[in-house]
């Protein structure tokens, strides 16, 4: 069953993204084991992102390196919203 991860992070810059995703690419996470789909956006007032996840446990391996990484970089590891993904179309 996969699972559809949002992330809402307010205050993140773009600048502060770029570097988490440099962070976890040097750490061989830059595409982990289990993510299908990540997207990213800004918001007016931060970041936007959702990943779609084969598994909860690929989330929850990921999740292991990501939040240091987060912390590292001076953002404030948000509470992710989970769902059941029903379907993901792409063009």
């Amino acid at each position: 069953m996969s699972i559809t991860v949002i992330f809402d992070v307010p205050g993140m810059t773009a600048a502060q993204y770029d570097q988490v995703i440099a962070d976890l690419e040097e750490k061989g996470m830059g595409k982990p084991n289990g993510r299908l789909y990540h997207h990213a956006a800004a918001k007016p007032d931060g970041w936007f992102v959702m990943d779609v996840w084969q598994a909860p446990a690929d989330l929850e391996a990921f999740a292991t390196v990501l939040m240091p990484v987060l912390v590292k970089n001076g953002v404030t590891p948000p509470e992710p919203q989970i769902y059941r993904t029903h379907k993901v179309i792409t063009s």
